[in-house]
């Protein structure tokens, strides 16, 4: 079957393109088509690496399971961040997670009917289950402690799932924690934190300009001792924004979108990205012992029983090390291009540079030499 031409952006989708789509799903019947579309933007400010729309469909003919509305994903409109998209390779990573892993991966995500990519490119597109009835958290605003427990043990659910399994030569492709990119990071990391200061220093919290200046000296070192960890698959941007919560299904409360950034590496580095960015400061504080605690009873129950709960600890502590790094990439190098988009590096970088400073992970620098 010949391949599916990608649009430029949601609004050139038209009415003809989404019936090829949904027929070649299966999600249309044969006799049917869609007759007419609405489009509706979304997420302004929210995605950096994407744009974002719903479309509403009417069909001429029978529908069948076809849905009512689905959501369009296509490369941000600003060529700087096409560019990272495309030099991090995180378009293409989406596009294969969602042909080649998704179906392995014990976690709920939406479904797919298109994902396809020009190699190399950022020409690509998504076609996916709308979400839009669930109960989508707010970064800025913070997840509440009931809805980062469940996010917490929907985690465990999926680096269980993986766990010791990634380091195999058919997921070469994920990139590791130790992955070149991350070692151009930490190159990157003394001019990136000058560029993010220049911005943002007006973000961080009392302890925290210092604690930036160490990290950007040591975080390959960081990343490499993290590396010595046990590997798991990761999703690397797992923060409420990337959440959808359905509180009429228990064993599945949690949808998980976004996997542009997927790694492989230790659990810890989405647990501390995950608690340090997307629960305020003071529910943080005051949850996140028992939130560790219930991740890694979780990690128990699936099977990973290698892992004892005061190693997860001293590492969830080490690991807030490297979660700073997007508020300072995103900070210094992307075009952010409304209030929404400033107010979220802002939000990152007081809470992931308070958890470094409350939790002590400063003075776990000096194991690196130990």
């Amino acid at each position: 079957m010949s391949s599916i031409a990608i649009p430029a952006n949601p609004a050139a989708v038209t009415a003809e393109w989404l019936t090829e789509v949904l027929h070649r799903s299966g999600a249309l019947p044969g006799g049917s088509s869609v007759s007419s579309i609405e489009l509706e933007p979304l997420g302004a400010g929210v995605g950096v690496m994407g744009e974002l729309a719903r479309i509403r469909l009417q069909y001429a003919g029978d529908r069948g399971t076809a849905p009512s509305s689905v959501i369009v994903k296509s490369p941000s409109p600003y060529e700087e961040n096409r560019a990272q998209g495309v030099g991090l390779g995180m378009y293409e990573a989406e596009i294969r997670f969602m042909k080649e892993l998704d179906a392995h991966t014990p976690v709920r995500t939406p479904r797919v009917f298109l994902a396809d990519i020009v190699s190399g490119t950022a020409e690509f597109v998504v076609v996916m289950e709308d979400l839009g009835h669930l109960v989508m958290g707010d970064q800025v605003e913070g997840v509440t402690v009931d809805m980062a427990r469940d996010a917490v043990l929907a985690m465990a659910d999926l680096h269980a799932g993986w766990w010791g399994r990634v380091q195999t030569p058919e997921m070469e492709w994920v990139p590791s924690v130790v992955h070149a990119r991350i070692e151009g990071l930490a190159q990157m990391w003394p001019t990136l934190w000058l560029g993010f200061n220049a911005k943002f220093a007006y973000s961080l919290p009392e302890g925290g300009a210092e604690a930036g200046e160490l990290i950007s000296q040591h975080y390959w070192r960081v990343m490499n001792r993290i590396a010595e960890w046990p590997w798991t698959l990761l999703h690397q941007d797992y923060r409420v924004d990337n959440l959808f919560f359905d509180a009429d299904n228990r064993d599945e409360p949690v949808v998980v979108i976004d996997w542009q950034g997927i790694g492989r590496g230790p659990g810890i580095y989405d647990l501390c990205y995950f608690l340090g960015g997307s629960l305020t400061v003071e529910d943080r504080r005051a949850n996140e012992r028992a939130l560790v605690e219930a991740y890694h009873e979780r990690l128990v129950a699936k099977g990973i029983t290698d892992y004892p709960l005061d190693t997860l600890w001293h590492d969830y502590r080490f690991g807030h090390l490297t979660s700073c790094s997007t508020a300072v990439l995103v900070g210094a190098t992307f075009d952010l291009a409304n209030e929404r988009g400033k107010a979220l590096v802002e939000t990152l970088a007081s809470r992931h540079f308070q958890a470094v400073v409350d939790l002590g992970s400063i003075e776990l620098l000096a194991e690196l030499d130990a």
